[in-house]
């Protein structure tokens, strides 16, 4: 047997490849001389020419050179933009095929990171969409400007060149049309567009936000400074093209900082929030607050946490993460308590706004830690019989997994956006829990991510 060290792939080398399955990234993946490689756009089953683009020690990254015998499932991206942008990473694989693959990267993440018998767990298949296109309530497009025209749009692949984006095939038509013609106002009032490398100019970014349901709109404009030339007649221009403009609003951003939003956000025209519904329940959505992209699949995806969950209506709810509440008001109908927590204050404050709206009494919302709150709950004789959690795409905190192994609530119904994290915090959960199922749904189509439901039982 060859020494591992033995093998070396240089950078540029041109060598064959078989695609054997796709990366948690989306990315094809294959193995030269027992070396693993990743793929960007190649697809399983098939045999490619590939570059090294980028060596490790322990892994290749290479770009197709050639296709020499293609997937029976490739397809022609809708977006002429598409392997520019980088926003989609699947638009070229047939969508019912997406829905195998992503099965198959929730598959890997268990393989990968736990001891479980695979063959043995119930790993259901994914929940699409029936249209997977123009399902994104949101878009936040950078603005740039060359040769005098102002672009919007997103930033290339691994690079900082900004992709101009007309029509994005995955946002709402709506959201589309906001976008382009906020840049056309722009463009003709001359209003100065920010420069990173200079520092100069004024306006960054332009976030529209649909209520899909209710067909309300929200712009706000993301600004280097405080002052907005033209304000009076930008506001006019705006609700005169797009009568559907319920809150018009600037965010104040002059930080060096990849991060869209800063701190400061001013109204400038009509509500400080736009109206969106979800089934039965309505949520106002501020510049700022964190909502679903693809409400659509949301519902489906709540009603999924409900089915896990099967409450019979005398069970105590721990929404852990929870949010501006949407998780544990969903379930409330069948609870006999709802508790939830999540570190920003603001959410927890929108979290009680939204159960007074509902007339939910029986739901307490907190600021701070699960794994610092569930203990004193405990101590004072209060534990959850069910307990959601829905974390961020880091998992779950490691003292909260050992708090909730201590606290034992009898189901456990975990909501994960990052199928590897997912397995890892299954591989510890597994010490006490039996893996009911999974239940993938495709809250993101045309892209590699995929949300999981996963139900939990104390052994």
């Amino acid at each position: 047997m060859q020494k591992e060290q033995d093998v070396k792939i240089e950078l540029k080398q041109t060598f064959p490849l078989t695609i054997k399955r796709l990366g948690i990234n989306g990315e094809g993946v294959g193995y030269f001389k027992r070396k693993v490689v990743f793929v960007p756009g190649a697809l399983p089953g098939e045999e490619v020419v590939v570059e090294a683009t980028k060596v490790n020690p322990k892994f290749t990254e290479a770009r197709i050179k050639k296709i020499r015998k293609p997937s029976e499932f490739r397809v022609q991206p809708q977006c002429p933009v598409y392997e520019e942008c980088g926003g989609c990473q699947l638009q070229h694989l047939q969508y019912d095929q997406q829905l195998k693959e992503k099965r198959d990267i929730v598959i890997q993440s268990l393989e990968r990171h736990t001891k479980l018998p695979i063959e043995q767990l119930d790993i259901r298949e994914t929940i699409g969409m029936e249209n997977p296109w123009n399902y994104r309530n949101k878009s936040q497009f950078q603005v740039g400007q060359k040769d005098g025209k102002i672009l919007a749009g997103l930033y290339g692949m691994n690079s900082h060149s900004l992709i101009n984006i007309e029509q994005c095939a995955v946002q709402h038509p709506k959201t589309n049309k906001a976008i382009g013609t906020v840049k056309k106002i722009l463009q003709r009032l001359q209003i100065p567009i920010y420069n990173e490398k200079s520092g100069k100019g004024i306006v960054r970014t332009i976030v529209a936000r649909v209520g899909i349901q209710t067909g309300e709109l929200q712009i706000v404009l993301i600004t280097a400074k405080s002052e907005l030339p033209q304000k009076e007649l930008l506001i006019e221009e705006i609700k005169k093209r797009l009568p559907n403009v319920k809150s018009i609003m600037q965010n104040i951003n002059g930080q060096k900082t990849s991060l869209i939003f800063g701190e400061k956000t001013v109204n400038l025209e009509g509500k400080d929030f736009i109206q969106e519904t979800l089934g039965e329940l309505n949520f106002e959505l501020s510049a700022r607050t964190f909502f679903q992209l693809n409400p659509e699949q949301t519902v489906l995806l709540y009603n999924e946490v409900k089915k896990a969950a099967g409450l019979s209506g005398s069970e105590k709810v721990v929404d852990a993460y929870c949010g501006v509440g949407t998780i544990g008001l969903w379930v409330a109908d069948q609870a006999a308590e709802i508790r939830g927590m999540d570190v920003i204050p603001e959410s927890i404050e929108d979290a009680k706004k939204n159960a007074a709206r509902h007339g939910i009494k029986h739901a307490k919302y907190v600021t701070g830690k699960a794994e610092v709150i569930l203990p004193q709950w405990a101590k004072e004789g209060w534990k959850p019989d069910v307990m959601i959690v829905d974390p961020p795409r880091t998992g779950l905190d490691q003292q909260l997994l050992h708090t909730m192994l201590k606290i034992k609530p009898k189901k456990l119904i975990y909501v994960s956006c990052n199928p590897s994290t997912l397995a890892k915090d299954i591989h510890v959960l597994a010490a006490k829990y039996k893996v009911e199922y999974i239940q993938p749904v495709d809250m993101f189509p045309q892209t590699a991510h995929v949300e999981c439901v996963t139900k939990l039982v104390l052994k």
